[in-house]
Parts: structure tokens; sequence; C-alpha cells
């Protein structure tokens, strides 16, 4: 059997001596895309930092892509994995043209420091035009709109060809139409590689996502094959509500019963 993209055994994090994480035990095999789903404060950022190689855990054992943490360069390994954050999107530089916030993402840098050859123009560009957004390739991107940058940061990440995408909420901050035309690019222009998606929303969920784990204060409530996760009482205990989950078009969709709250919290 292959080695697995990710694999997580009994990984805690605590942090100012709060437990953010505790005892997570996960791995993602190849040919799976996972969602991360859990309430504000469950953890899921601070899971994806770890696999992305920008935080360090406070006990257990970290592999991706086949290197263990701990005997391999992470920056090395972070230019092998895609990652996209509101967070990262507000590094960047306001005045960095929108085709060299591309490029740097070969570097896994923020900011571009070497002279860009002609075939990484070429390849940046390709990589907008997938995006639909190549006409913002020479304006700044801090003059862009919340959805372009988005869409930007996507092109970025996928720059360096990565096994590897990891995205952090991506859909925050958008209206339903740009969420909606948001998820049939994604679903469109990364089919390549294994994709782990945080998300608060059930609903944001693309039909291509094939596994999901449930995250409740810091630790694995459940995880598995989706259908076998987004379930009435998994879900339920998960945020606290009741919760009725509805299937269709391939996306699951949340139902919440306000006039009972859950007493699985």
């Amino acid at each position: 059997m292959l080695n697995p993209i990710v694999c997580l055994q009994d990984v805690s994090l605590v942090r100012n001596h709060q437990t953010i994480l505790k005892g997570i035990s996960w791995t993602i095999r190849k040919g799976q895309h996972w969602a991360v789903i859990g309430s504000n404060g469950a953890g899921k950022t601070s899971l994806l930092k770890i696999i992305a190689g920008y935080l360090w855990p406070s006990k257990g054992e970290v592999t991706v892509l086949g290197k263990r943490y701990g005997s391999y360069d992470l920056r090395e390994l972070r230019k092998m994995i895609g990652w996209v954050s509101d967070e990262l999107m507000e590094d960047i530089y306001p005045s960095q043209q929108v085709v060299n916030t591309v490029i740097s993402g070969k570097y896994a840098s923020i900011g571009l420091w070497e002279i860009p050859q002609r075939d990484e123009y070429k390849q940046a560009t390709r990589l907008l035009e997938k995006m639909r957004i190549s006409h913002l390739a020479q304006r700044p991107f801090g003059g862009l709109s919340q959805g372009e940058k988005k869409r930007v940061i996507i092109a970025r990440a996928l720059m360096a060809k990565p096994v590897l995408l990891v995205l952090d909420e991506p859909f925050s901050g958008l209206d339903l139409g740009a969420r909606e035309e948001f998820l049939f690019d994604l679903e469109r222009v990364c089919p390549l590689a294994t994709l782990v998606l945080v998300t608060h929303h059930v609903e944001e969920i693309a039909p291509l996502f094939s596994h999901v784990l449930l995250l409740k204060e810091g630790q694995v409530l459940a995880q598995g094959e989706k259908g076998k996760i987004l379930t009435d009482d998994l879900l339920s205990h998960t945020f606290g509500f009741s919760i009725h989950v509805r299937r269709r078009f391939g996306r699951y969709w949340p139902i919440i019963d306000y006039s009972t709250k859950s007493s699985q919290e």
C-alpha cells in the first residue's frame, strides 16, 4: 500500500496553557478528499496549520507526503503543499501585481524575491485563465474584490503543482452567487491534488469530497466516509443544535430545529 498523504498519530497542541488539540489521529490516503467541520474554537485551523507545516505540535507524530516532522526541512515541505486562507490573503502585499502574487506560490513565500522566468509568467497566466481572472494579471492585489483575491490565492497555491491543497474556510466573505461559482471552479481546477477543506457550513462540501472529520473541543468526534458522518445525530452533537440533514444534487443541506436545543453539547 502506498504511503498516506497525511498521517497524524496522537497529536496534541497546547498554547499558553490552553489545550487546542488533543489526541488527534488521522490518516489521509491518495484519492481521498477531506472536509473538516466543527464549531468556532474547535481547533480546525490549528489542525490545518500543523498539516501545512506552519505549526509544530506539542505532542505526537506528524508525517506529510512521506516526510516526518523533525527529520525534514519544513520550508521545503511547504513548497509541496498549497495553502489557502484569509490569514495568508491578508499578508500579501497590497501593491504586488497579481501575476507576481501567483508566481510567489512556487516558492511558498510572501512576496517575490527573485526575477521571474518567462516560463513562470506563462504558467501563472494559464492558472489565472483557469480561474477566469486573467484580465487582472497586472492589477495590484490590494485593489481586488474579496472574491477576486480568493481566486488569486487559489492560483497561487496551484503554482507549485502541489500534491496536497489545504483550504481554510475559502468561502468566507463571499455572497451566495460568488460561493457557488467558486465551488464550481474549485472542482474544475483542482482534481489532481488531494484536498483538505475546513468549513463551518455543511452545504459547502462539494460532491468531490469523499470523507469528513468532525472536531469538537479539540478532539475528533467522528471521521470517515462522508455519507456515514454527515448524519443528523453526529452533526447535532457537533454543533449543539437539533439538525436534520437533507441530501440533494450531491450536496448535504442542514435544517436546524431552533425549538429544540440539543442536549449533546
